[in-house]
C-alpha cells in the first residue's frame, strides 16, 4: 500500500487559509484533516477536537516531553503543535494529510518528512486587504491584532521557502488551485488517490 503524502499549508492570521482548506476538504473524502493542539484559549464558535486541542501549558510542555508532536512553536505567547499519532497513522493506512500549520512548523516538518511534505503558501491579494480581513474578523484586541499584522508581514517574507504560492483573492479560485497542486504531487511522489 502507498503511504499518503502531507499537505502543510501556511498563511498569515486573516489571509483565507482556513477557508480555503474547508472548501478543498469538501469534495476531497481522501484526505485526512490534522487538528492542532495549541495553549491560546478557543475563539467563539471552536470546539475542543474539532478546530484545536486546546491544553493548558503545563500539559502541552509535558506532551513535548513525551515526544508526542511531530512539530511544535511558540507564536505569540501562546504553543502550536501537531500531534503525532493521528499522522502517522492516516499516512501509513495511505490516506493523505492535510494540515494548517505556521512557518515554524513547516519548515520543521518540511525537514522531517523531506518528499513526502508539500508546502503551500496562501497570501492575501494585498496586506491592506489582510488588515481589513483581520479587522472585520473581530477575534482579537486591537493590540493582539497589531502583533498579528507585524507577524504577517514577517510570515509574507518566507513564502519563497514554500512548494507553491496561492493567492486568494476569491475562495473559489484558490481552492481550484489548493486541488490542482494537490492533483499533481499525488501523480508526481505517488500518494494516495
Amino acid at each position: 500500500m502507498k503511504k499518503g503524502l502531507i499537505f502543510v499549508i501556511s498563511a498569515p492570521s486573516g489571509a483565507g487559509k482556513t477557508t480555503v482548506i474547508n472548501g478543498f476538504l469538501k469534495n476531497r473524502q481522501d484526505f485526512y484533516l490534522s487538528v492542532s493542539a495549541t495553549t491560546r484559549k478557543p475563539r467563539a464558535g471552536e470546539t475542543d477536537g474539532t478546530h484545536y486541542f486546546f491544553y493548558t501549558a503545563d500539559k502541552f510542555k509535558s506532551l513535548i516531553k513525551e515526544g508526542e508532536f511531530l512539530e511544535y512553536a511558540r507564536v505569540l505567547d501562546n504553543y502550536y503543535g501537531t500531534p503525532k499519532g493521528p499522522v502517522i497513522n492516516n499516512t501509513d493506512e495511505g490516506r493523505n494529510v492535510i494540515m494548517d500549520v505556521d512557518i515554524q512548523g513547516a519548515a520543521n516538518l518540511k525537514k522531517k518528512l523531506k518528499d513526502k511534505c508539500v508546502t503551500i503558501f496562501i497570501i492575501p491579494p494585498s496586506f491592506a486587504e489582510l488588515e481589513s480581513r483581520l479587522k472585520n474578523r473581530k477575534t482579537e484586541s486591537e493590540e493582539d491584532m497589531k502583533k498579528r499584522l507585524e507577524l504577517g508581514k514577517k510570515e509574507m517574507m518566507e513564502r519563497k521557502k514554500y512548494d507553491y504560492i496561492i493567492m486568494n483573492d476569491s475562495v473559489e479560485n484558490a481552492v481550484k488551485y489548493l486541488d490542482y497542486i494537490v492533483n499533481l504531487e499525488i501523480q508526481e511522489k505517488g500518494g494516495s488517490k
